[in-house]
């Protein structure tokens, strides 16, 4: 079996090794525009030797947004900046990435670190938010207003117009974001989605917005690059999306061009009792991968290179995706290394503190 310093090669893409740095939100934007901290933050773990260096999710719209310090794709002038930050990633022998997302009816709240709540249009929030159906997510967040087919339309061309704007900026792997809640996991979940139109109801119709989604960004996207795909495997609460759902939908998503499934889970139900703990969501990639016959990434309180090792050798995932551990640790590849005993080209500027 592969194992975690073992190169993996998606369509002409070839990461060195299996370690990837997942997308984290750093509500640290003016006007959706990447800055200095994002070139610091994301160019940090491509100096750590991390195999693909994926941004936070970027909203397609303005009102795409989670906060108002999102960082967003939905502009030309956002071009630029990101530019500067993939260069110095590749720079570093890593894949610059982006996750494209739409917050829909969790969108129009406030920072982590001043509580995450919802906020209205006069404390620097907007509205209307969006989603499938006028249900809301949690107490005290708006309503959503229900999308017309109109408008799923335009948010279809809006997904499509950021993949071109990523390219021209330099991402080599594109990441949609259909998990957390967000609107395309919105639309998949019987949970939000109450609709009666093409868009509601049945297995079909309830996916038929995402699958869009991955057509419309596939058109635009180069034959060469791979496509990701973020999912929340479950709901966690009973009458929700399951994991059998999402066997089926990679199942489905895999002809339309995604080259890989990233498992994650829950973000749609507010009180869903999660059953956190190390690895917690591993089994999600390993079903995907074994019963969709689709490449997956596993996610989730993967902390140390021995069970990252395991997850990839016992064929679990075909890779890691990290968050908090690469917020602890940027330089956590080379570290690992150093444990599994495999050989990982250090930077030559830090090759004196390499531990022989």
């Amino acid at each position: 079996m592969s194992h975690l310093f073992e190169p993996l090669r998606l369509r002409s893409v070839e990461l060195r090794h299996r370690i990837i740095v997942s997308p984290m939100c750093q509500y640290s934007c003016t006007d959706g525009l990447a800055n200095d901290w994002h070139l610091v933050h994301l160019g940090s773990r491509a100096v750590g030797r991390a195999a693909a260096v994926i941004t936070e999710a970027s909203a397609v719209t303005p009102e795409g947004r989670i906060s108002h310090k999102d960082m967003g794709i939905w502009s030309d002038s956002h071009v630029e900046p990101l530019r500067r930050i993939f260069s110095f990633i590749e720079q570093q022998g890593s894949i610059p990435g982006m996750q494209l997302a739409h917050a829909g009816r969790k969108a129009s709240t406030g920072e982590p670190w001043k509580g995450s709540k919802p906020l209205s249009p006069q404390e620097g929030g907007w509205t209307p938010i969006l989603g499938p159906s006028s249900l809301l997510f949690n107490e005290g967040h708006q309503v959503p207003q229900a999308l017309s087919v109109q408008a799923i339309a335009a948010i279809v061309d809006a997904f499509a117009a950021a993949a071109r704007r990523a390219e021209a900026a330099g991402a080599k792997i594109i990441e949609l974001h259909g998990a957390h809640g967000y609107l395309l996991h919105s639309f998949l979940s019987p949970l939000s989605n109450q609709r009666r139109d093409d868009y509601g109801g049945s297995f079909a119709n309830r996916i038929r917005f995402l699958c869009e989604v991955i057509t419309a960004v596939r058109k635009v996207w180069p034959e060469r690059y791979p496509l990701f795909l973020r999912i929340s495997a479950t709901d966690w609460s009973e009458g929700g999306w399951t994991v059998e759902d999402s066997i089926a939908l990679a199942q489905t998503v895999k002809p339309l061009g995604v080259d890989l499934v990233d498992c994650s889970s829950g973000g749609n139900v507010a009180r869903a009792k999660i059953p956190v703990g190390p690895g917690y969501q591993v089994e999600f990639a390993q079903r995907v991968r074994r019963e969709a016959e689709v490449p997956t990434g596993a996610v989730g309180m993967i902390t140390s290179p021995a069970q990252a090792d395991q997850i990839i050798r016992s064929g679990q995932a075909d890779v890691v995706i990290l968050a908090r551990q690469f917020l602890r640790d940027p330089y956590w590849p080379l570290i690992a290394a150093r444990e599994l005993g495999q050989e990982i080209e250090w930077p030559p500027q830090y090759e004196r503190a390499r531990l022989r």
